[in-house]
């Protein structure tokens, strides 16, 4: 008779996997937080500019980390089977599809102003963005590779290096930023070229730790041996399951980054409560991401063994924790909106009252979308490690472009609702793709990987 892990062992092999990979993107993501804590007291007006040069770079980074997201069902699949010649050949070419695509991008970010400016955007606010990312869009690189190692080291389940690597990219930030931003220690006061400087050695020495640590610890894969050499079935193989995922993740930023124009066109104030309310909710929403790559891992691994059981009980607990999460978020959202939004600003700054009472108002809003988002990006995971990306991809660009949008529109401009209507459009997308993405995972492709086993 088989024996089935337990929904107690599940949720201890969950946590074991997914507290270091929810550890790598909190302190991931807080790098970006400490530019915007330290640059929302340098000067408000800098950094609603950063927060459109930081939006541009981050949805053409998230568009292309979709093929280091490919790696890890890929690497997980392979590692199920005892595979480890594929799980290396596919983690080569994921290298050099993201490499390709950071030449193909870097010229965008390098014209920033007038791509800005195109998009309605104020001419001060698009220098000072274009000022950020004449430094930053050269991180495009570093950042891409961390992704794909990132990927490949979870899928191996050696995530706590990931986390302790991070770790190390937010104390070199925050120390970046203290110097350049501010003129501290003897350095230049640079401002956002200063945020943009300690952005760029972040990714640089995240990438070449984690280069280091894969060739100490896998040598028997020897990712980095003969690299130059294309492998061009692998590669196939990579863009065929990763460019729709990057497609997917781009429609639900692009989906934020369109609601960081609009906010742009009611003014500069509201422009950066919005990119401090994105900051804080953006921070919660990492427990979410953290728990569906998990998902994704233990879904590829329980494909590759054919254990439809373990995969069916596994999703159920994952799910369950991640609903755990949403709910203490959404108190943590209602019951302190005003003290989360004035971290961010200097107590001298004659803007803090208008910009507090901007962003705790966004707060609430940010609370009606907490459940939906973390069911349609659990979902994600579950139906990545599956190897389902396509129709995910559709449903995304339905939810996110077709209603999430031009209900923000609506309801910010066209009702005159202002910042909050903007935000509502957020959770109207949001919730279609969480119907969308869960109905799929257990209405249809679970049911036919039951059937056909």
């Amino acid at each position: 008779m088989t024996r089935h892990a337990t929904y107690g062992a599940h949720a201890r092999a969950i946590l074991a996997l997914g507290l270091p990979l929810i550890g790598s993107h909190v302190a991931q993501f807080a790098v970006q937080l400490t530019d915007t804590f330290m640059l929302g007291w340098y000067d408000v007006r800098v950094f609603a500019g950063e927060v459109l040069g930081s939006t541009l770079f981050f949805i053409l980074f998230i568009a292309g980390s979709g093929f280091a997201w490919a790696l890890a069902p890929l690497v997980a699949s392979a590692e199920g089977r005892g595979d480890t010649t594929t799980a290396r050949r596919v983690a080569r070419m994921s290298l050099w599809i993201s490499c390709i695509y950071a030449a193909l991008t870097l010229p965008l970010m390098l014209n920033a102003d007038s791509v800005l400016i195109a998009l309605g955007q104020e001419p001060e606010l698009a220098q000072i963005a274009d000022d950020y990312l004449s430094i930053y869009a050269w991180g495009i690189f570093p950042a891409l590779g961390v992704m794909v190692l990132k990927s490949y080291l979870s899928a191996l389940e050696r995530a706590r290096v990931v986390f302790w690597v991070t770790i190390l990219a937010v104390a070199v930030n925050a120390l970046g930023n203290y110097m350049f931003i501010f003129g501290n220690w003897g350095a230049p006061e640079l401002g956002v070229k200063g945020a943009a400087i300690a952005s760029l050695l972040v990714q640089i020495v995240s990438f070449l730790a984690l280069v280091v640590y894969t060739e100490k610890v896998t040598p028997e894969h020897e990712l980095f041996r003969r690299f130059w050499r294309p492998d061009w079935e692998a590669f196939g193989q990579v863009f065929r399951l990763g460019w729709p995922i990057g497609v997917t993740v781009v429609t639900e930023t692009g989906l934020f980054a369109m609601s960081s124009m609009m906010m742009g066109w009611i003014g500069p104030l509201q422009l950066a409560a919005h990119g401090i309310a994105i900051q804080v909710s953006s921070l919660t929403f990492m427990i979410h991401l953290g728990l569906a790559n998990t998902a994704t891992i233990r879904a590829g691994r329980a494909l590759g063994g054919g254990d439809l059981r373990g995969l069916r009980d596994g999703a159920l607990v994952v799910i369950l924790m991640s609903l755990v999460a949403a709910v203490a978020t959404i108190l943590l959202f209602v019951l302190a909106p005003d003290w989360l939004v004035g971290l961010f600003l200097s107590p001298d700054d004659p803007d803090r009252d208008a910009v507090v009472a901007i962003g705790a108002t966004l707060l609430l809003g940010a609370a009606l979308f907490q459940l939906v988002d973390a069911a349609q990006v659990m979902a994600l995971g579950l139906l990545r490690g599956l190897q389902d990306t396509r129709v995910p991809m559709i449903y995304a660009a339905i939810s996110y472009w077709l209603i999430g949008i031009p209900c923000s529109y609506v309801l910010g401009f066209t009702l005159g609702w202002g910042g909050i209507g903007i935000w509502l459009g957020l959770a109207a997308g949001l919730a279609t793709a969480g119907v969308l993405m869960m109905a799929r995972f257990w209405l249809n492709v679970l049911p036919g990987l039951a059937a056909r086993a």
